[in-house]
């Protein structure tokens, strides 16, 4: 059960583990911008129109506290006076209905003000949503370690599932683990992977990332076990230039502990047909088998 003050969120760098924060009393309305662009297309129309219907009740509401101000509505018809607000508020004018006080001329002038102001932002934010730019890179659901070139490595790949071809690319690792410093305190510490090769000038099938497990390497000396007492993961960091989009791209995928096999070998995806025709295999991009 939460405490007051307490606020629950997905762990960045743990996959199903959740990360309760102490003493954050920010609401999601101290910043509705960010909160409305990061929720689900369902969740932004559902609040969307939740707020249409709410605001236009509020306004029937001050109508019917007028009186009988709405022309050619039945007296203290709440029906009628919710959809006179619709049309002021989109100001469709279909002719049947229009305020017949001083008042009520008022109170629909402020409706087209907030109608109009209304409009404006809910068009903005969902452009920038639509527009948002995203990667949609697929990773192998598991990496593993296996010998690469007579040296223990450990080895995922990516691919582009878009047609559009990612120039620039760049590829950062990271590992993160419980440690202790040498006084004695518990930390989570994060240490670069290299790479064999972490940039790539044109990204357009597929990309599968090394990382030689030297004697420079954080992960000399691991194996399965130590890295789920460590609660390890590994941390892979995506970004490029999408010529389609004009605009750069970014994507993250982690590896927990129970997602790094040892001793397997991610399978061939790329083949040869009898054509001279080369082949990528993506029904089988994240089969693994055992090392040879």
């Amino acid at each position: 059960m939460s405490r007051p003050g307490e606020k629950r969120r997905a762990s960045a760098f743990q996959p199903g583990r959740t990360v309760v924060a102490r003493g954050l009393r920010r609401s999601a309305l101290s910043d509705v911008y960010h909160f409305l662009l990061t929720s689900r297309w369902w969740q932004l129309l559902a609040m969307l129109a939740a707020t249409y219907v709410g605001v236009n009740v509020l306004f029937a509401l001050a109508y019917l506290a007028l009186g009988d101000v709405i022309e050619h509505a039945r007296p203290g018809s709440f029906a009628d006076a919710f959809f006179f607000s619709v049309q002021t508020m989109a100001t469709v004018g279909y002719g049947n209905f229009w305020p017949s006080t001083i008042a009520a001329n008022l109170l629909a002038t402020a409706e087209m003000i907030a109608g109009g102001m209304g409009l404006a932002l809910m068009t903005g934010l969902v452009f920038a949503k639509f527009a948002r730019p995203t990667a949609r890179v697929l990773f192998s659901d598991v990496a593993v370690v296996r010998s690469w070139e007579g040296v223990p490595s450990l080895v995922f790949r990516m691919a582009n599932a878009r047609s559009s071809q990612i120039v620039e690319a760049h590829v950062s690792v990271m590992l993160l683990r419980n440690e202790r410093s040498s006084e004695g305190d518990q930390l989570r510490k994060l240490h670069d992977l290299r790479l064999a090769r972490s940039q790539s000038a044109l990204f357009a099938l597929t990309w599968t990332a090394i990382h030689p497990i030297d004697d420079r390497s954080p992960l000399r000396g691991e194996d399965a076990a130590s890295l789920a007492a460590s609660s390890a993961s590994v941390i892979v960091s995506f970004s490029g230039w999408d010529e389609n989009l004009s605009a750069t791209i970014h994507a993250r995928h982690i590896y927990g502990a129970d997602r790094i096999l040892f001793g397997r070998r991610l399978v061939d995806v790329i083949q040869d047909d009898p054509d001279g025709e080369r082949i990528i295999d993506y029904t089988r991009f994240h089969d693994t088998e055992p090392e040879r």
